[in-house]
């Protein structure tokens, strides 16, 4: 009498969870680099061969190409600029305004923002100073 066992294990694969898996994986990676840079603003920046770097500024202000101003990544108009610039820079004594502009633009928009600095410094008597941003220039 040949005795038999009644659990066989099964040999097969089942390659269902797997790629339930592969999917998820795919799902996270791609949710995940379209958050590296979610307010990147696109700029041409001019270029230069001075190379003077700095402590991280404490404002930041960008011009694109459509003469957009942006303060620390949010999109403003002029009187909004010298609005928030009003509220910020009086608390501090002396701090370093970044000023991204866009190779393209004229020239009258990057003046208009060192004459809201400038404007701030002699009413409110501190020592803030713009600093702008370049690319260094290819050999």
């Amino acid at each position: 009498m040949a005795i038999q066992t009644r659990n066989k294990r099964k040999t097969d694969f089942s390659m269902a969870s797997m790629s339930d898996i592969v999917f998820l994986l795919l799902i996270f990676f791609m949710l995940t680099s379209t958050l590296v840079a979610p307010n990147a603003i696109k700029l041409l920046l001019p270029q230069s061969n001075s190379r003077a770097i700095e402590a991280p500024p404490k404002i930041t202000i960008s011009i694109n190409k459509d003469l957009n101003y942006f303060l620390d990544g949010v999109q403003v108009n002029e009187e909004a600029l010298k609005t928030g610039l009003m509220e910020k820079l009086p608390n501090r004594e002396s701090t370093s305004v970044r000023l991204e502009a866009d190779k393209s633009i004229p020239v009258q928009y990057v003046v208009n923002v060192i004459d809201i600095v400038n404007m701030i410094n002699k009413k409110y008597n501190t020592k803030h100073k713009v600093i702008m941003a370049t690319s260094p220039k290819k050999r």
